[in-house]
């Protein structure tokens, strides 16, 4: 499990101060990269050195409570199921111990041309 804190700003809001319910998703995919960078891989340096690129094929989210202007959040990401060419994981956005938003999702492995490739052995071995 991976956790990084996160500041609600005022850019992050609506006019009544709540956070605009796309910045989830923008929270979310910073902890995945962060977490991602936390085993050893950077998204630039899995392109230069490995030729592939994790984007998301899919994701499930659902909102259970407002988060708003200057809440300390944090999001915790957990690695789930790792396949051939794909993996999940599973993100949670909490104040405090109140969870705020939850959702999973499924990144596939692709090439430079787009197209599903393997995960290579060394990447899918820090994965699990």
């Amino acid at each position: 499990m991976h956790r990084i804190p996160f500041r609600v700003y005022y850019e992050d809001t609506d006019a009544g101060g709540v956070m605009y319910y796309p910045n989830h998703l923008k929270f979310c995919e910073r902890g995945r990269s962060e977490y991602l960078r936390s085993l050893g891989f950077e998204n630039s340096t899995l392109r230069s050195e490995n030729g592939i690129i994790f984007v998301v094929k899919k994701l499930t989210a659902e909102y259970f409570v407002p988060a708003r202007l200057d809440d300390l959040l944090h999001v915790e990401t957990r690695m789930g199921e790792v396949k051939n060419s794909s993996f999940v994981m599973h993100q949670t956005l909490y104040r405090e111990d109140v969870k705020i938003f939850a959702m999973d999702v499924v990144l596939v492995t692709i090439n430079e041309m787009g197209k599903p490739v393997a995960i290579p052995e060394m990447v899918k071995l820090k994965l699990k």
